[in-house]
């Protein structure tokens, strides 16, 4: 079995005073995928750089406090892809990639549009570079999981309140779409949606800070593994783990009956 869980920390070292460092070995994972780590590599400890039973690889903003994406993993990769090439975007920390034997295994944290209309279109700027890349991914013969806080929902059951956020960042109609083709046309697999095709709110990943969203679970699910069809089909279980607090994001596990 390979369980993999992504998660989008909100600030590594915020989640490590929640436990983050503890939780972690009892989960069993191989890979772990975090996104938002909001540090440089002078402000992680050797204990975040490489909890209890991992190595950590990590992709950082070269903005202070913000961004910035990594992997723990039980094992050693064979190679490493930091970044897309594309200066702009790799400015920000958003794109890591392991290989594992036949295996890639990516953490991806697409920009979220919500703060500015500046923002949204940068986010739609990194959505049409990242296409042809993802295209690439897919034709390559390998088998991929690309882990990461998508910044979307798909569907109407992905969020709760889908009627008032119709013209909001994260389900803009554009957004959608966007996501749909990457499961139509490129063949692209949605695992948690393979597993579980009608689950409403026990799927949700996020939750904004403001009003009582936690409290009333009104979420959101933005977190993701999509995957090429070979791993895809190998999906046995996923869960979202709700009992501890690390961030705003809930981590989304995935078990795979898989060996790299």
């Amino acid at each position: 079995m390979l369980r993999i869980i992504s998660l989008n920390l909100n600030g590594i070292r915020s989640a490590v005073t929640k436990g983050l460092l503890e939780w972690l070995p009892q989960q069993n994972a191989d890979i772990v995928c975090l996104q938002e780590l909001k540090a440089q590599a002078a402000d992680l400890t050797d204990a975040m750089r490489a909890p209890t039973g991992y190595k950590g690889w990590f992709h950082y903003a070269e903005k202070k406090g913000y961004s910035g994406v990594g992997i723990y993993s039980r094992h050693e990769p064979d190679n490493i892809v930091e970044g897309l090439g594309i200066a702009d975007i790799d400015a920000e920390g958003r794109y890591l990639q392991l290989d594992f034997g036949k295996l890639s295994v990516i953490s991806l944290y697409l920009p979220s549009g919500s703060s500015s209309e500046e923002r949204q279109l940068a986010k739609f700027s990194f959505m049409e570079r990242f296409l042809p890349h993802l295209a690439q991914l897919r034709a390559c013969g390998r088998e991929v999981v690309v882990c990461g806080d998508w910044n979307i929902a798909h569907r109407e059951i992905d969020l709760k309140n889908w009627k008032g956020n119709r013209k909001n960042s994260g389900f803009l109609p554009e957004e959608r779409a966007w996501l749909s083709l990457l499961f139509e046309e490129q063949g692209w697999v949605d695992v948690y949606r393979r597993l579980h095709p009608e689950t409403t709110d026990e799927c949700y990943t996020w939750w904004s800070n403001r009003g009582q969203a936690w409290a009333k679970n009104v979420g959101w699910r933005i977190d993701y593994q999509i995957a090429t069809p070979g791993i895809a089909d190998t999906a046995r279980s996923t869960a979202v783990w709700k009992t501890t607090r690390f961030s705003d994001h809930a981590p989304l596990t995935v078990d795979y009956d898989f060996t790299p």
